[in-house]
């Protein structure tokens, strides 16, 4: 889409927003980042935006008739009172991916899924760069594609985390190379049923031909059946748990390729410095599509070896005193949070709860029985989590109740002893009492490490 001369307004003034108003100016937009919350600093906005216009408050909407554009960013429902005005009165709406993806000039490689995502994207990126590639990583994993997608040439490929907020509003969007990880239950506050969770998530390969790989997990129910009815694209398998005649699969701690039958083994997990099946079939999907891509095993064998784990998952921090802190902050969902507790080989205290986005947490509590040594809750989501957890066995007095992650923390630290570990893993959003995963997994590192 042609934007030079454009009225086009960004809505929602987070990391995204900004990163949208600040491509849409150097396309020559006449730009206008607005957010509802009237107690964002506007003049503190407009710096971050050169070029752009800023209005904070829901009286200082623009006026739908002179917009040409609505760009949501992904935290803002499509259903928000404020994306529906524009919309009934003919304003097209898109989001950040899409907006990025116009001004596209390379190779894109998308990867979504529930878990796994950020620790996908960053060992893809390190494999693609290690082939001599030109390598892009952004997206939902750090800086907004927005902010990077004007550094891609023809001959760069573009690694891109994408979650299902933007896959919403992904319309063009066409990865060469795409990847769905596993569907698990998440986000149904904003998606309300998993059937509209799973559907979104299969967005990201509506657009790709029939030859062009989507790598899925095999071992993920509603994968399987995407990938053997509707997927339009060609569908590249990884397992955990059985042998594939075609695709990557895990076997007796070593990872192997398969095609037509054929094995040759890629990988000993035993050289891996990430740990644990998940992070195992994090590697499978990496290396397969970057295989899909071009590179050689060879490089990404290389690549792979010397990956370190992401920030914020399954992160040592330190040893004080005999007790280990692990910091798994972005276990932000009860399933990304039983890979966190059944990574730990030590008696656990875990600290868990946050914000409240509709989660079941039954499974994960019950993976918690004969791991955990002491549950320990704060946030909205502590009364639920400690009535689930009475139901599934865990003693009322394995259980403590915090005010916050200070005290949670403070508690651990009292209570721990030597040859234990202590372990974030939330299961939770961290929205209330912190901005994002990362702020709270900081606070619970710099603490540790004190």
């Amino acid at each position: 889409m042609e934007l030079k001369g454009k009225k086009v307004l960004v809505f929602g003034a987070g990391k995204s927003g900004i990163g949208a108003s600040g491509l849409l100016a150097k396309l020559g937009a006449d730009t206008v980042l607005y957010d509802e919350n009237e107690k964002l600093d506007a003049a503190a906005l407009a710096e971050k935006v050169p070029g752009c216009s800023v209005a904070v408050g829901r009286g200082e909407a623009p006026e739908a008739g002179g917009i040409d554009l609505v760009v949501a960013s992904p935290g803002i429902p499509l259903d928000a009172p404020g994306i529906l005005a524009y919309k009934a009165a003919g304003v097209p709406v898109t989001g950040e991916v899409e907006l990025a993806f116009w001004a596209e000039k390379g190779e894109v490689l998308a990867v979504t899924g529930t878990n796994g995502k950020t620790t996908t994207t960053a060992l893809l990126g390190a494999i693609m760069a290690a082939s001599g590639r030109r390598t892009i990583v952004a997206g939902n994993i750090g800086e907004a594609y927005t902010g990077k997608v004007l550094q891609t040439t023809e001959d760069s490929v573009t690694v891109a985390e994408i979650s299902s907020f933007q896959l919403e509003t992904a319309d063009t969007f066409h990865p060469a190379v795409s990847a769905i990880l596993n569907i698990t239950p998440d986000h149904l506050n904003r998606h309300k049923t998993m059937e509209e969770y799973i559907r979104v998530k299969e967005l990201i390969a509506k657009n790709q031909a029939a030859d062009e790989p989507c790598v899925l997990n095999y071992e993920d129910e509603a994968l399987r059946a995407f990938g053997e009815g509707k997927c339009p694209a060609k569908a590249v398998w990884f397992s955990s748990a059985r042998e594939l005649s075609d695709g990557m699969f895990l076997k007796g701690g070593k990872i192997y390729y398969a095609e037509g039958g054929e094995s040759t083994e890629v990988i000993d997990t035993a050289s891996l410095k990430l740990i644990g099946v998940h992070n195992f079939e994090n590697v499978m999907a990496a290396a397969l599509m970057a295989h899909e891509a071009g590179v050689d095993f060879g490089t990404i064998r290389t690549a792979c070896e010397a990956f370190a784990p992401v920030p914020h998952r399954i992160e040592f921090v330190a040893e004080k005193d005999g007790v280990a802190w692990y910091n798994d902050s972005k276990g932000t969902n009860p399933d990304a949070a039983i890979k966190g507790i059944e990574a730990m080989s030590r008696p656990t205290l875990l600290i868990a709860g946050g914000y409240d986005k509709g989660s079941d947490y039954t499974e994960w509590l019950k993976a918690c029985i004969g791991r955990v040594k002491l549950l320990v809750l704060e946030g909205a989501t502590a009364e639920n989590i400690k009535a689930s957890a009475l139901a599934v066995g865990i003693p009322a007095d394995k259980i403590r109740m915090c005010a916050d992650m200070n005290e949670a923390m403070e508690l651990c630290r009292r209570e721990a002893s030597a040859g234990d570990a202590v372990l974030l893993s939330p299961a939770c959003a961290s929205w209330g009492e912190f901005p994002n995963y990362e702020v709270r997994g900081d606070v619970f590192r710099e603490f540790a490490r004190k």
